[in-house]
């Protein structure tokens, strides 16, 4: 059964950091190509950041030169580095695979709030 749980959530002030973590519980973790994605109150889910099984990356435009994906095969974990942060970086933050079969089930994913 797979499942993910993200951590690292919370309140971080504009211009502060943040540092976001996935478990994932699922086979053959190393070979997936693994995206950290964000959901803002009345907006679609986006992609904010992919990660492939090279640790070649992909970043949103709107995040580009502020976050940082990483992975850990030996943990089966995926991290999202947050800098530079902006009030439009609120969201609720979910990791899952990046495949043409679709994403697995959601976790719950961590809210990020950035506000003074």
């Amino acid at each position: 059964q797979v499942q993910f749980v993200e951590s690292g959530g919370g309140l971080g002030q504009p211009g502060g950091s943040l540092r976001l973590s996935c478990a994932a519980s699922v086979r053959l973790f190393s070979i997936i190509h693994m995206g950290w994605y964000r959901q803002a109150p009345g907006k679609q889910r986006e992609m904010v950041a992919t990660i492939s099984s090279g640790n070649n990356t992909n970043y949103a435009d709107s995040v580009k030169g502020r976050f940082t994906i990483s992975r850990d095969n030996a943990r089966n974990t995926v991290y999202l580095q947050m800098n530079s942060l902006k009030p439009e970086d609120t969201a609720l933050y979910c990791c899952n695979r990046v495949s043409p079969l679709g994403p697995f089930p959601w976790g719950q994913g961590t809210q990020v709030t950035v506000s003074s």
